[in-house]
């Protein structure tokens, strides 16, 4: 599984809190423009009764958290009166001028000034909670604050508009409606301890960035002046007025809320976008076909952060809106076709950053977009790459002949190949108007689909922001179901099932085991990736999964299967990554009727197992067993599961994987190029630990039969899985005997791509019978965002 901007909005959180909840953050303390020297959460009690605050804790979350992040917090204590505020004291950066007032609590946490989730918790035990369904859910959190792109924030959307120089604070009136967006504002910090201390107007030493209401002898500029040539404003950070434009798109949802505006009389230069979002933090007052004109500040805005390195957005911030005009005709939209869409990607700085490079839109399809950044743009009759999914969101292509798969898709097929046709569309009508269309893989998208073109961190490139969108024309996808088994055949499959936990709704057990039985014939051996244990992603240090697996073989013979037997080993309590709490796992289903496992006691989650004997000897000295667990290769990231099956009085060896995930990595859009993978150097040391395990196998016997198989999260021609197969000389990578535009088997960023592997000992090469089967990964509707995969082999 592949996190990605996966996280859902959830309504809201508890009951308001009636006394003690949070009523100011600020993280851009000590930073650059800032006047206090310290980052600060302000508490506030609501009620009138004392709240012993020894009971509790502030604790801090980044704005993009991955599988990884991990909850700061610092212990309050003593006791906040009622209507009184409290004040806590974070980290100190090397700028600012003036100390907070005297701090009720004293922590070391080094907040975003832009982006971030704070919680005030019952308990200092840090939260594990990594969505804002999660947090939701967990009843120590007894206030919540996400602000700027934060993606745990209460209600509809995050506070917005805090920065080295601004906080976010609620009313005086101290309102909680558990929606950040609504209850926060920003505004100069305005830090209070217990005793009354601190400003109740701003401070009065200057800021050394532009103040938040811009001045209005600001440069005068035109939209193409704050664009500049690059992907960086030559006016960024300063101050500009007299910028006038016609608006094309308005936001009001989210928390990006703002309008694009595009200057009708373009300059020249094709490097030099006329478009520009203005970034306005509350609900716009203007409508598309304005004439404004805007005094802010320009600002270089990293969507998810500067440190995962995506590209910045160049916007206006702080603005004063002037309406001049209404019912004005749009600029001419800018056709995006394969004829003027380059077919190289990106320009290389060999790692560097591209920002500061001179845009070149006619050799590079992210210099293209770059220069038409904000502009309104069109594409006409695009072909569905990337189905629709649960964000309102789906991807198409431009450029229709660009490595097309079997179905319609675009293949991904190397780090050089990452297509640049694709672009993300969504949506800027409101649902209730107009839904956002249904479509799958293969689908049309007829007709003109028309907006403002914007940047999205968790697109892997441009979005079209559309204020028209087409029509879906089917492309007639069906859910594929695999050749059925000779009886002398046996059939291993694998399957990552997505964080499949008992407290899952009992229709995605059904639609798992209706793919099972019904899509893959019941296969004789299943390898399942992504087993969460009794009680999903609760950390209560529970690390069982019999009901997860009871629950879901229940189903596979209410669907008609067969009553498979079960074998794995459970994990040591949130050693494994994966969701925190949910402890997930490898599990071998089997066919009894059909095969026999051989059990060999011995194996467990820190015991590495080994290979013992020869030639028809050989065998497993535990089975299940888990290849070298204590190998820091394997550090928060599963460990594979080694199982020695027989069918027809012949042994197969069966190892299921699921390598470590790309978090981490930078986006193949990203202003790194050619982008890091970070991830990989993990990987390929799990790679290469696996390769010498199945080495060992194949030289003890030189006949054995070998099935290797599950999420190696890796495509058929990386390093890893280089690695895994000794270049094909220890295994088969099955994916490369399907023809060229069948090989995908998951989708992501509207590239069709091979995560999941099914690899056989060399011996196996003409004894197999391989298929991807596709009944997830290209339909809008899925049980899991990956497809499983089968293999009739003859032992």
């Amino acid at each position: 599984m592949v996190l990605a901007g996966m996280v859902g909005v959830h309504a809201a959180f508890a009951a308001p809190s009636a006394d003690a909840l949070i009523s100011e953050v600020y993280g851009g303390g000590g930073n650059s423009g800032a006047t206090y020297t310290n980052d600060f959460v302000e508490l506030a009690n609501a009620g009138a009764a004392p709240v012993d605050l020894g009971a509790y804790s502030v604790q801090y979350l980044p704005g993009a958290p991955t599988a990884s992040s991990k909850w700061q917090a610092t212990p309050l204590t003593g006791s906040l009166a009622g209507g009184a505020r409290y004040l806590v004291q974070e980290a100190a950066g090397t700028g600012g001028s003036t100390p907070l007032p005297a701090p009720d609590a004293t922590g070391a946490i080094n907040m975003s000034g832009t982006s971030g989730t704070v919680a005030l918790v019952t308990g200092a035990d840090p939260l594990t909670c990594l969505t804002a369904a999660d947090c939701a859910a967990d009843p120590r959190v007894k206030d919540l604050v996400g602000f700027g792109t934060a993606l745990v924030h209460e209600g509809g959307g995050a506070a917005a508009g805090a920065s080295n120089s601004a906080s976010v604070a609620r009313a005086s009136s101290l309102a909680d409606t558990d929606d950040n967006a609504a209850d926060f504002t920003a505004g100069d910090p305005t830090p209070q301890n217990s005793g009354g201390s601190g400003p109740t107007q701003p401070p009065t030493t200057p800021p050394t960035t532009p103040p938040t209401t811009p001045p209005v002898s600001g440069v005068s500029a035109r939209i193409h002046d704050i664009q500049g040539d690059t992907r960086n404003s030559p006016l960024a950070g300063k101050a500009v007025k007299d910028v006038t434009g016609v608006v094309t798109g308005v936001r009001d949802y989210g928390s990006s809320r703002g309008f694009w505006m595009q200057d009708p009389t373009p300059d020249a230069n094709p490097r030099t976008s006329e478009g520009i979002f203005v970034y306005t933090s509350s609900s716009p007052t203007v409508a598309v076909g304005d004439g404004v004109s805007v005094a802010g500040t320009v600002s270089q805005y990293y969507p998810g952060g500067a440190d995962t390195g995506v590209q910045a957005v160049t916007e206006i911030t702080k603005p004063v809106v002037t309406k001049l005009s209404a019912g004005n005709a749009l600029p001419a939209p800018v056709v995006l076709d394969d004829k003027d869409v380059p077919g190289a990607f990106a320009p290389s700085a060999g790692g560097g950053s591209i920002e500061d490079l001179p845009l070149r839109p006619t050799e590079y399809a992210l210099d293209l977009y770059a220069s038409l950044e904000g502009m309104n743009v069109q594409v006409k009759d695009t072909r569905v790459v990337g189905a629709t999914d649960t964000y309102g969101e789906l991807w198409v292509t431009v450029k229709p002949k660009q490595n097309p798969t079997k179905s319609g898709g675009t293949l991904y097929t190397g780090y050089d190949q990452p297509n640049s046709g694709r672009l993300m569309v969504q949506s800027l009508i409101p649902t209730a108007t107009s839904p956002f269309p249904v479509a799958n893989v293969g689908d049309t998208l007829r007709g003109t689909t028309t907006g403002p073109l914007d940047y999205n961190q968790f697109a892997g490139t441009y979005a079209v922001q559309a204020r028209q969108i087409g029509t879906v024309k089917s492309g007639g996808l069906k859910p594929e179901v695999t050749a059925k088994a000779a009886g002398d055949q046996v059939t291993v499959a694998t399957y990552n099932v997505e964080n499949l936990a008992p407290g899952n709704p009992q229709s995605k057990f059904d639609a798992l085991a209706q793919g099972l039985v019904h899509n893959l014939r019941a296969p004789d051996i299943v390898a399942l990736e992504e087993i969460q244990d009794n009680n999903g992603a609760t950390d209560d240090g529970t690390v069982a999964a019999d009901q997860t697996l009871t629950k879901l073989t229940d189903a596979i013979v209410a669907a008609g299967g067969p009553r498979y037997q079960w074998r794995e080993i459970d994990p040591v309590n949130d050693k494994d990554g994966g969701e925190p709490g949910g402890n997930i796992r490898q599990v071998f289903l089997f066919n009894a009727q059909r095969v026999g496992f051989t059990d060999i006691a011995g194996g467990d989650s820190t015991t590495a197992v080994g290979i013992k004997g020869t030639g028809d000897a050989t065998s497993l000295t535990a089975s299940p067993g888990r290849i070298a667990p204590n190998d820091q290769a394997w550090n928060t990231s599963r460990k594979p599961l080694v199982g020695q099956f027989t069918f027809r009085g012949k042994k197969l060896f069966v190892i299921a994987n699921h390598f470590d995930s790309k978090g981490g990595d930078q986006g193949i859009d990203s202003r790194f190029q050619p982008p890091v993978r970070s991830s990989e150097v993990q990987r390929v040391r799990q790679a290469i630990l696996e390769h010498d395990f199945v080495q060992q196998l194949e030289t003890a016997d030189k006949k054995a039969d070998v099935v290797v198989l599950g999420d190696l999260n890796d495509y058929q021609f990386s390093p890893a899985v280089q690695s895994l197969t000794g270049n094909g000389s220890a295994l088969t990578d099955l994916v490369n005997t399907l023809p060229v535009k069948e090989r995908y088997s998951y989708v992501y960023e509207g590239n069709s791509q091979v995560l999941d592997h099914i690899l056989v000992s060399p011996n196996l090469d003409n004894r197999v019978a391989y298929d991807v089967v596709h009944i997830n990964a290209e339909f809008s509707a899925q049980t899991s965002d990956h497809d499983p995969q089968v293999v009739r082999l003859r032992p």
